[in-house]
């Protein structure tokens, strides 16, 4: 815990860490919403979920490219603020005016919209934070990061499936928008030592016409860099298979949970807050041993613990459909799930310039959301034909063979 206070002491970091706790806390709400919203409208259809949060990731593949490569441009500081307020009044919009028409088609553009402002944000957010902490505190403020943003997100979802099961999915929208506004006004108060805006200035051609740097081969020399870089392959590979099934679990859990407990978002929401003990139980364990270990190695072993604590999620709930038992498997998925983006986010800070960052993110993001989306919709469709039960295992068993076969044929210094 020593590790983690002496992070937090930092001003610039705890205004940035602070921020982006309540803004997940409100996304997860909003997530809750769109659930409840669904249900209202096509009952427990998987694939009515499945198109709705389509509009969440589209963006990703339209204006991620784009918006990588102007966030390596721009102050990343005042691009979070600016997007945080735009995606405060989209989403104000949603309960005052879009949710009182007849057709769906305004909140789908809403939503886009909303996700589209999130494709400048996040890159954003992970490119800032080796300007906010020394090197050697970057692994430690990466699992504080990641683990209480992937908290906050879950306990979002923990009392956001029983609040909106009373009250309704209007109010999850007014509180989503409060906390982006709450999180503009923290970035405000955080200084950034912007050497990425400096690199480029000093390498960019002393001409009025500096714009003729296109932004497109920006973009190509992001996606180029992947592809030669040998650690960034491993961790979007890694990423996109993880996200993969991620996308499919998230729609098969969703069912799977409401066939076993008879209920919309209320166990959901109870299973969610015990997933999110695990993922704080993991960030400890990380930023305390982490260095101790490879970061490779941590992400190998973390799938091979994921996959079996998912399987015997899926077959305990089956056999014996205990919350206790369920929940006490969520946190251990929870801790082995942490270490993986803790880990992999880490080795793109260390081993990528800071000019860099935003094209990779965003390109990761791109990754990240392919897989899920690709999944998402394959899961939704296969859980007409097979038992949700039997893809969840499938899932599992991936995880282990993957993570196996990555201890013992990949060898790496990080």
């Amino acid at each position: 815990m020593s590790r983690f206070r002496d992070v937090l002491k930092d001003k610039n970091f705890f205004f940035f860490w602070l921020g982006q706790i309540i803004s997940q806390f409100g996304d997860r709400l909003t997530q809750m919403a769109l659930i409840a919203f669904v249900f209202k409208h096509w009952g427990g259809s998987a694939f009515g979920l499945a198109k709705v949060m389509s509009f969440t990731i589209i963006p990703s593949f339209l204006i991620g490219p784009i918006a990588g490569a102007y966030v390596d441009r721009w102050n990343r500081k005042y691009t979070m603020i600016i997007t945080d307020i735009i995606r405060a009044a989209l989403v104000l919009s949603i309960p005052l005016f879009l949710i009182r028409l007849h057709s769906l088609v305004p909140i789908y553009i809403c939503i886009f919209l909303v996700f589209t402002a999130s494709c400048f944000f996040l890159p954003s957010k992970l490119s800032i934070i080796p300007e906010l902490v020394s090197k050697e505190k970057l692994l430690v403020a990466n699992s504080l990061t990641n683990t209480t943003i992937m908290m906050a997100a879950v306990l979002g979802v923990g009392l956001g499936g029983p609040l909106i099961e009373v009250v309704g999915a209007k109010i999850g929208f007014y509180i989503d928008a409060t906390t982006y506004i709450f999180s503009a006004v923290l970035l405000s108060f955080i200084t950034v030592n912007n050497v990425h805006l400096k690199e480029s200035s000093r390498q960019a051609p002393n001409i009025s016409g500096i714009v003729n740097k296109s932004i497109f081969s920006d973009i190509i020399v992001g996606i180029k860099y992947v592809f030669t870089h040998p650690y960034l392959r491993f961790i979007f590979f890694t990423i996109f298979i993880i996200m993969c099934a991620a996308g499919a679990l998230y729609i098969i859990a969703i069912v799977f949970i409401q066939q076993v407990f008879g209920s919309v978002t209320r166990d959901l929401g109870f299973l969610s807050i015990f997933l999110g003990a695990g993922l704080f139980l993991g960030a400890l364990g990380c930023g305390r041993f982490g260095h101790k270990i490879s970061k490779v190695k941590v992400i190998f072993l973390s799938l091979i613990a994921c996959g079996i604590f998912i399987g015997s999620f899926a077959i305990f709930l089956k056999i014996y459909p205990s919350l206790r038992i369920a929940a006490v498997l969520a946190v251990f998925i929870g801790m082995s799930v942490g270490p993986i983006f803790i880990s992999g986010n880490t080795l793109i800070h260390e081993v990528i310039k800071s000019d860099m960052r935003g094209r990779i993110f965003s390109s990761l993001g791109i990754a990240m959301n392919l897989g899920f989306l690709l999944f998402m919709f394959v899961a939704s469709k296969l859980s007409e034909f097979f038992n949700p039960m039997g893809v969840i295992l499938i899932i599992s068993a991936c995880f282990v063979v993957y993570g196996l076969i990555g201890l013992i044929s990949f060898k790496t210094r990080y």
